[in-house]
């Protein structure tokens, strides 16, 4: 068994923490272009498709933390790629470990989205679950994380 080559996604190198300073239209070009080598990859390689679209959302909010989010542009760009992506993670061939680890990787860049920019991923949540079992057992799981947040922060 051969290990497989790590694909170098020229979009990584321009996402790092706080890139864009304030300015939104260099992060709105950067997001433009990041979707699409994403979906161009998609055409040749679905699953590492998928993997570039979880490292982007991964990446997205530490890199946008600072831009001016004023007009709301930056946010529809963010709401676009999140369109743009699910679908791509969504259909990947991908076996049922896999997806767990795409869905754990997700979930803590939600978690760590302190400017809430990927705040609309978890509206689509279900959808790469691809499998009523697995879309179950994260409902069970958020229904028991929210569960334990509404009693911790009601301890006054």
């Amino acid at each position: 068994m051969t290990k497989a080559t790590k694909h170098k996604w020229t979009f990584a190198a321009r996402f790092r923490r706080q890139a864009f300073g304030w300015r939104s239209q260099p992060a709105i070009q950067r997001i433009k272009e990041a979707v699409f080598e994403i979906k161009a990859a998609a055409r040749k390689d679905p699953l590492l498709a998928a993997e570039g679209a979880i490292l982007l959302l991964e990446k997205l909010s530490p890199a946008l933390e600072q831009v001016d989010s004023s007009s709301g542009a930056i946010g529809t760009a963010v709401n676009n790629a999140i369109a743009a992506l699910v679908p791509i993670v969504t259909e990947a061939p991908a076996g049922e470990n896999l997806r767990r680890q795409w869905l754990d990787r997700l979930w803590k860049a939600i978690e760590e989205d302190d400017m809430p920019y990927i705040e609309l991923l978890p509206e689509h949540w279900g959808i790469p679950c691809n499998s009523l079992d697995l879309a179950s057992q994260w409902a069970d799981e958020l229904n028991t994380r929210t569960k334990r947040l509404n009693t911790s922060s009601h301890t006054w």
